[in-house]
């Protein structure tokens, strides 16, 4: 179902275990760079990229048998890094994380760039991630569709993996190796274009 997704934000957004909330760890690194946002968005990329690719790598290391627990913690993991990434980012650049709008647009962005741009083109979601957040108003619907469509997108880019990684499957590391790096590099991918689209706000 699509309701990991949503909680993964949540998670993303208020902190879980020893995650600090996007917002605090960001502010954090903000003061530990003497306030250079641009320097902090950028270390904020690096460091979910890495998380991305360590995660990616347990997640899949292990043989078949263990795909009904991995594939899971590996979807689950991988939006939460997501998001928490794309939310800090958002945060200094001054948009308000408890805003519906802002949330919506975080989702959005997890769906990438090509992705965003053929749904705006063909009216699927009405704008991309700025113009969420900067929209008049929230849309409950546009809610249940990011849902959806995230979730799908996260399930496709594991099948991708998976696929990938089946000739290795006699050994077990090559999996893992092809899904840090299949996960890292979309997390960067995401992270790039984050900063570009989200401008900052006054």
């Amino acid at each position: 179902t699509s309701s990991f997704v949503h909680q993964a934000l949540d998670k993303a957004i208020t902190g879980v275990g020893p995650l600090p909330s996007a917002a605090s760890a960001a502010d954090k690194q903000l003061a530990e760079q003497d306030g250079d946002v641009e320097r902090v968005i950028h270390e904020v990329i690096e460091n979910h990229v890495r998380y991305a690719g360590a995660q990616g790598f347990v997640t899949n290391i292990g043989g078949l048998v263990t795909l009904a627990v991995t594939v899971p913690v590996n979807l689950s993991g991988l939006a939460l890094i997501q998001c928490r990434m794309v939310a800090g980012i958002a945060h200094l650049r001054g948009y308000d994380l408890a805003d519906p709008r802002t949330r919506d647009a975080i989702l959005t962005c997890l769906l990438g760039e090509e992705r965003i741009l053929r749904m705006v083109k063909t009216r699927t979601i009405p704008g991309t991630p700025m113009e969420i957040a900067a929209a008049a108003y929230h849309d409950p619907a546009l809610d249940r569709l990011l849902g959806t469509e995230v979730a799908a997108e996260l399930v496709t880019r594991a099948t991708g993996k998976r696929l990938a990684a089946t000739v290795g499957r006699r050994v077990p590391v090559v999996g893992g190796v092809v899904g840090a790096g299949t996960d890292a590099f979309v997390t960067w991918k995401i992270g790039r274009y984050v900063d570009r689209e989200f401008l900052p706000r006054r």
